[in-house]
């Protein structure tokens, strides 16, 4: 009897644990990073324009910059030597949402003309920007519960009289 009740506990143990080991599995934990260069590499496709990649010390001068961020979450950018596309949002804002939200100015992009048309367009055509392979971006949430998002890209865009793609 003794040993009837081992056999039954070890199998309700190696049952758990095959649940949970599938779980585990069957739902890896998501990447931040590559949430952003999916996003990107979605709307480049679009266009026909060749992947990003993510670009660790473009990433960490975004980190940096977001983390002087936190305490106002101010829409201003850095000044740097890289491309940037800037959002701030309420709740999670993730790296696929802030592309999402970059990508919406689409409608406003005139190929013909090369130009803006009726509204903002540059955060969209630096995310298809041909010449910009390299990206890094950062996320942090500030001090008013907002999430500030920066994406930088090497080398930038949006270089006047030049086309996107």
């Amino acid at each position: 009897m003794g040993l009837t009740k081992y056999y039954l506990s070890l199998a309700v143990v190696c049952c758990f644990t095959g649940l949970f080991l599938t779980k585990v599995h069957s739902h890896p934990r998501k990447n931040p990073n590559q949430d952003f260069v999916r996003a990107h590499n979605a709307a480049r496709a679009q266009v026909g324009v060749g992947p990003i990649t993510w670009n660790w010390t473009v990433a960490a001068y975004a980190q940096n910059y977001a983390n002087q961020k936190i305490n106002n979450c101010e829409m201003e950018h850095s000044g740097g030597p890289y491309g940037e596309n800037l959002a701030e949002g309420y709740g999670s804002m993730t790296g696929e949402e802030a592309v999402k939200f970059w990508v919406t100015e689409k409608p406003y992009y005139n190929y013909r003309t090369n130009s803006c048309v009726g509204d903002e367009c540059l955060h969209y055509t630096q995310v298809v920007w041909r010449k910009s392979v390299h990206l890094g971006c950062a996320r942090v949430k500030c001090h008013n519960g907002w999430m500030f998002v920066i994406c930088s890209y090497d080398p930038p865009g949006n270089y006047e009289g030049e086309r996107p793609y």
